[in-house]
């Protein structure tokens, strides 16, 4: 077992850096960065410039591309958001609506409702930890003074996070599933998995996460590409176009604001470092 790294200062982790081959030129404004923007952080940025051999950084890096790269990578996650907000209160939209008018209102919590997959002890004791955590919101508050606390699905999801209701998705009878599913012309099995992937998506842009050079623990269904890249950016932006409700807002907002992004940063960036092809804007129109 390795000895666990000590603490270094500002100035320790730049001559680090400049040791291992990074131009730097503007120590300053490094040293500024550095002071922002955690090293472990940053330098996870860096993994596609270095020589494995040696250690060091190969001949062109430079402190002001790996910035460059982290800037591009913080905007394409706020980006990318945006559309997973779309997709998110669509399907809480769709999947409360369906099982409110089979079930009733208050149907999701009657396990008979579900598949037999669905633990309802544990999807209730989220549910009530969710409704504690947020007991100072006005629409948790309303329903806990006026309604003894029972909240109608379409209520309730508004407290669900994607991993929530992908699972909630997922928990509901096949031929349930399948209605879903068809709103977004997609098959029921391969919405799980997308669902799944999506949820991936949505945690590396909410906590900061890293998208450029990333490879995401699933490997969606029914994409065709090799297997080394189905785990790659390019593939879940794939899914994020066949998930995605709303043509007209997907060709007129959020790839304009993509296409855009990838212009200003052209010459920073390497689309082989998140698997995407040359023609990407064409294949991504709806």
């Amino acid at each position: 077992m390795s000895e666990v790294k000590k603490a270094t200062t500002y100035e320790e982790q730049m001559a680090l850096l400049k040791s291992r081959g990074l131009r730097i030129t503007d120590e300053e404004a490094c040293l500024r960065k550095l002071s922002l923007i955690n090293y472990y952080r940053l330098t996870a940025y860096l993994i596609p410039f270095k020589d494995d051999a040696t250690g060091n950084y190969v001949q062109g890096a430079s402190f002001d591309k790996i910035y460059s790269i982290y800037e591009f990578d913080r905007k394409l996650r706020n980006t990318i958001f945006g559309a997973l907000e779309v997709i998110e209160i669509s399907l809480r939209t769709r999947v409360s609506y369906f099982h409110a008018h089979k079930y009733g209102s208050l149907g999701y919590l009657n396990d008979i409702n579900f598949n037999s997959d669905h633990d309802g002890t544990d999807f209730k004791r989220k549910i009530y930890t969710e409704i504690k955590r947020n007991k100072e919101n006005p629409f948790v508050k309303h329903h806990l003074n006026n309604y003894g606390g029972n909240f109608p699905i379409w209520v309730i999801v508004e407290l669900f996070s994607f991993g929530m209701l992908s699972r909630l998705y997922s928990d509901l009878k096949t031929g349930d599933q399948k209605r879903i599913a068809a709103e977004y012309d997609v098959n029921y099995k391969v919405f799980r998995s997308w669902l799944k992937c999506l949820t991936d998506l949505r945690n590396v842009c909410a906590h900061y996460g890293r998208l450029h050079n990333n490879t995401f623990p699933a490997s969606p269904a029914n994409i065709k590409l090799p297997e080394d890249e189905k785990r790659k950016l390019w593939s879940y932006l794939t899914i994020l176009k066949l998930v995605y409700p709303d043509s007209d807002k997907w060709n007129g907002e959020f790839l304009p604001a993509l296409k855009n992004l990838f212009a200003e940063y052209k010459d920073y960036i390497n689309l082989y470092h998140m698997a995407f092809p040359e023609d990407w804007s064409e294949q991504l129109q709806k």
